[in-house]
């Protein structure tokens, strides 16, 4: 007798082999990229890289550089999160609200970080300055992402809540969530992503000491190129597992709503 395979769920090493694969493509590509060039100022090794990572995971001050920048891009994230979902919730019910807000989410989302960093150095110095651009340029994403979800309900849907007197407790998990939560996993992905590159970039232009940026910016003045690299693939690890959380603990809230 046969049994039916269908259904059955892929082994699991048919999900990692793919991008382990594509992850040593890129590594291969990069060192070739080092021989051929043969200049480490420029461009140096992963080997080369991989080294200079571990030499700064056996320093204290790497935990208290990476912690600085860690907190304060954290901080703006969820700022922008709590008041995007605010504004976005305004938005949707007072029509004037979203007229209002419309060139103001505009100009943050157009103008260049640059600009933003520039006036803010004056306002809260540079200690702060990454948490305030984090929450300036992620703003725009949780309010347009959580604006766009909703006004993308059903209108039937609400017709028949009313027909059977639905409550505004059960209207939200079972009318608006399903619609949101996507648009809500979607702007954690990319607010978060643009979170490290604007709150870096940000430290760098600021010269914020202390902080990733700020080692950015010595290890580019020393030409410290394994440096620089190190503590780039550091913020692309972080922001990567930020994201992956940010996901799990979406679907986690969304189960335990429908429940």
């Amino acid at each position: 007798m046969t049994t039916s395979t269908t259904g059955r769920k892929p082994p699991r090493y048919k999900k990692i082999l793919p991008p382990v694969i594509s992850v040593l493509f890129w590594l291969v590509v990069w060192q070739a990229a080092a021989m051929m060039i043969g200049e480490g100022i420029l461009l140096v090794s992963p080997l080369s890289v991989a080294k200079e990572l571990l030499r700064l995971m056996g320093n204290a001050e790497f935990y208290g550089t990476v912690g600085f920048s860690f907190a304060r891009i954290t901080l703006g994230i969820v700022l922008a999160m709590l008041f995007g979902t605010a504004l976005s919730v305004a938005a949707y019910k007072l029509p004037f609200v979203q007229t209002l807000l419309r060139p103001l989410m505009g100009a943050v989302k157009a103008a260049p970080v640059a600009s933003f960093v520039v006036i803010a150095l004056l306002a809260v110095g540079s200690r702060n300055l990454s948490a305030l651009i984090t929450f300036m340029m992620v703003l725009p994403v949780f309010y347009t992402s959580l604006l766009t979800g909703m006004k993308s309900v059903d209108s039937e849907r609400f017709e028949a809540a009313a027909v059977f007197g639905m409550l505004n407790r059960d209207r939200f998990r079972f009318i608006y969530l399903p619609y949101v939560t996507p648009h809500f996993a979607s702007a954690c992905e990319v607010g978060i992503g643009i979170a490290w590159k604007a709150g870096v970039s940000a430290e760098v232009i600021g010269i914020t000491a202390g902080s990733i940026g700020g080692r950015l910016y010595d290890a580019k003045l020393n030409l410290e190129t394994p440096t620089l690299f190190a503590y780039t693939f550091v913020v692309i690890l972080i922001s990567l597992v930020l994201e992956r959380l940010a996901k799990r603990l979406i679907v986690y809230i969304e189960h335990r709503l429908e429940k």
